[in-house]
């Protein structure tokens, strides 16, 4: 074989994975943008407002976490009970409390 005709061959190999590559980071980016739109905390505006209705529901705790628009409700807060556990509790657009999920199972959708 020639050497020239290896030497091409490399270069559109390498060109080849080049584009592989290139396209799949623009897809993963693509999926992490989705997943960060996806996962917004509350706005400050109602953190405060979503944060009682939750802490009252669980009968207090710790919020540790909160997001809009998930698919479950409109507004869900994640708190952590003083026993460790986490209930996360879904909220409608008025602050109702529409259901509520833990990690002991004792608690279930309303």
């Amino acid at each position: 074989m020639k050497p020239n005709l290896n030497r091409k061959r490399i270069a559109v190999i390498i060109a080849g994975a080049a584009v592989v590559t290139a396209g799949t980071v623009g897809a993963a980016r693509a999926l992490s943008a989705d997943d960060d739109a996806q996962n917004r905390p509350i706005p400050a505006s109602d953190l405060d407002q979503a944060s009682q209705v939750a802490l009252a529901e669980t009968g207090g705790g710790t919020v540790t976490g909160t997001e809009v628009d998930d698919e479950e409700s409109k507004y869900e807060v994640e708190v952590t009970l003083d026993d460790g556990n986490q209930v996360d509790v879904q909220l409608d657009e008025d602050f109702q409390v529409v259901g509520t999920e833990g990690d002991d199972d004792s608690r279930s959708d309303d």
